[in-house]
């Protein structure tokens, strides 16, 4: 089976508060540089950022940090598609940051959040974010952190607020200051399952669930650069699809209330990534990619 329908919004849509988005998105860290290391090209990265929001893409998550020495994704974001269409969610997240050489700083204070914020507001060119994420690690409580994005929110200069890397209590304990409309962890197909009772939890409370690293095989972090698991590639074979392809629809069928938001600066894999949004795996598909 080939896959016919390339549009984001094959997979059906959700909620992040009041704003609707389709499924199927984009995160922009890759937008910045290429697999060496070497920055993107300018171009190429804004034509990719152009033809996402024509295939239906509507959820763009980024951040400030992430940018390589010539190349920032917010200011790529900007460039691109500054006037931003009306449906456009931007999803960015603070807590972490680096210098201008690139070297991570240590996590923000509560009382730094306001400076992150205001640069993503700035880099953007935004006068309000859509959703901010705090990204947090390590268990330890967040709600000084939260609560001073709660502020912000009550200031207008946040609409809605996420958490990301985070464990069941902290989403437990964010919930108790501001609600929370999506959280945002590594996960994927054979990688950190022990999320999917968060998921479910999520689903129950009407938040997002959105992955990243949802494409990582062997190499995890690394991305879709290790060895594939056969499994995978067998159903990919069974569909006429790539691995990746079987990778984002697992994904999609975790639950209505699961997001992706593969990363690319790739045009082909950008099309590849969204065109997946219309692949339907079979329970039995489902099953033997259950063993991965």
């Amino acid at each position: 089976m080939t896959i016919d329908t390339v549009h984001a919004g094959a997979a059906g849509a959700w909620q992040l508060g009041d704003l609707t988005v389709n499924r199927m998105g984009l995160g922009a860290m890759r937008l910045t540089a290429n697999a060496d290391g070497s920055p993107s090209d300018r171009d190429r990265a804004v034509a990719v950022l152009r033809r996402a929001v024509e295939l239906g893409v509507n959820h763009i998550d980024t951040a400030a940090f992430y940018f390589s020495p010539l190349r920032s994704a917010n200011e790529l974001i900007n460039r691109a598609l500054w006037p931003y269409p009306e449906d456009l969610v931007i999803v960015t997240k603070v807590g972490p940051g680096k210098d201008p050489s690139g070297q991570w700083l240590p996590a923000a204070r509560p009382d730094q959040l306001r400076g992150q914020v205001e640069e993503n507001l700035r880099q953007l060119g935004r006068d309000h974010l859509d959703v901010v994420n705090l990204r947090v690690h390590g268990p330890e409580p967040l709600s000084e952190h939260f609560g001073a994005l709660a502020e912000l929110r009550d200031a207008g200069l946040i609409r809605h607020l996420g958490v990301s890397a985070v464990r069941p209590h902290q989403v437990t304990e964010a919930r108790a200051i501001a609600p929370v409309v999506c959280v945002q962890n590594s996960y994927g197909l054979g990688y950190r399952r022990q999320h999917d009772e968060l998921i479910r939890d999520c689903a129950a409370h009407g938040t997002a669930f959105v992955p990243f690293f949802s494409l990582v095989t062997s190499g995890r972090e690394a991305g879709a650069t290790g060895e594939e698991h056969p499994e995978v590639l067998a159903v990919a074979r069974e569909h006429g699809v790539t691995a990746a392809q079987v990778r984002l629809a697992w994904t999609l069928a975790r639950g209505p209330n699961v997001l992706a938001i593969p990363g690319t600066g790739d045009p082909a894999h950008l099309e590849q990534n969204v065109a997946a949004a219309a692949l339907r795996l079979s329970p039995a598909d489902l099953a033997r990619l259950d063993a991965v």
